[in-house]
């Protein structure tokens, strides 16, 4: 601002100057002209000093205008609106500063969105569970219910689930603000794949469910071990729990050109064509996910996190396979 004023300032001494200028040369050279003409010269230099003065007064409003805006905007963004923007106009650097105040507000907008999104989510969330801890404590205390294993087991487990509601939200309304704190550093995914493998190689033999693992020659990434690893646990869970008995999950892991792909395949029911585009989404589970619900959607921010990208495909006939590509930054 200080620099904007200063310039004002040089412009318009620069014409009171000029137009001083104008006006002696002109008397001078019109020394032995009659009255008229050195009227007529003076009135001249002041019309000329005063289209220059109207020529910095629009300058000037051109550049504080805009300004004006910004400070008027920016006290209701104090206030708590995060919906106003300001019109880019002015200037070059004024136009930048409207710019970026924009972006900045968009910012808090977004911000503001999530956080009013995830108390929505918690609240719904947290009803059905608590409802049960509610009325089974309230029973048990009433003489209603006893205080048998069974029952205490139950109501252990609706604490579990709730512990587990609130670890998914926090972690995929961190990743989805880009908050998400990734610990990168060189990760053979192969060893990862196998590592997940050998886990759930006890759930899928107890389903009947064959496991297998095809890796090609991939080259170590720079990732987080812990976040790949909790989205390929999820993948192949969903993959083994939807699988029936005598069919197959496989895990394949490639090289492709300047990324790696990453496939979780299942032979089990599929999923409907209507459903396919928004399994990502929160919430998005069938009638016997037994999850939150979140997993996908929490799958899809950490691999974007890592600039990656995950999509899902599912044939006619049957089967899903989840791909997940990532950045080959060797």
């Amino acid at each position: 601002m200080r620099r904007i004023a200063l310039l004002v300032g040089f412009l318009f001494l620069l014409l009171f100057a000029a137009t001083m200028l104008t006006v002696a040369l002109a008397t001078a050279a019109l020394g032995n002209a009659t009255g008229w003409v050195s009227v007529a010269a003076a009135l001249a230099g002041l019309l000329l000093f005063i289209l220059g003065l109207w020529l910095v007064g629009r300058s000037v409003r051109r550049m504080f205008g805009p300004i004006g805006d910004v400070m008027e905007a920016a006290d209701r963004v104090a206030e708590g609106d995060y919906s106003i923007r300001v019109r880019e106009r002015g200037p070059g650097e004024v136009r930048r500063l409207g710019r970026t105040f924009n972006d900045m507000t968009a910012r808090l907008q977004a911000s503001d969105d999530q956080r009013r999104r995830l108390l929505a989510d918690v609240t719904h969330e947290l009803r059905t569970p608590l409802s049960v801890v509610r009325g089974s404590l309230e029973g048990i205390a009433d003489g209603v219910y006893e205080a048998d294993e069974e029952r205490v087991a139950a109501v252990l487990e609706q604490t579990r689930l709730m512990g587990r509601l609130l670890e998914d939200l926090q972690t995929l309304s961190t990743a989805e603000a880009g908050a998400l704190s990734l610990t990168l550093e060189p990760t053979d995914l192969e060893a990862v794949v196998a590592e997940v493998v050998s886990a759930f190689a006890p759930r899928a033999a107890a389903r009947e469910v064959e496991l297998t693992i095809s890796c090609d020659d991939s080259p170590e990434l720079i990732v987080d071990p812990a976040r790949i690893r909790q989205v390929l646990e999820n993948l192949v869970a969903n993959a083994v729990r939807h699988t029936p008995a005598g069919g197959m999950v496989s895990i394949n892991l490639s090289r492709r050109a300047d990324e790696v792909e990453l496939a979780v395949s299942d032979t089990g029911p599929g999923i409907a064509a209507d459903e396919l585009h928004s399994i990502f989404d929160r919430y998005a589970r069938s009638a016997d996910s037994g999850g939150t619900g979140l997993g996908l959607a929490i799958a899809r921010s950490l691999i974007e996190a890592h600039g990656g990208s995950i999509e899902a495909e599912s044939p006619p006939g049957g089967g899903a396979t989840i791909r997940i590509y990532l950045p080959a930054r060797e």
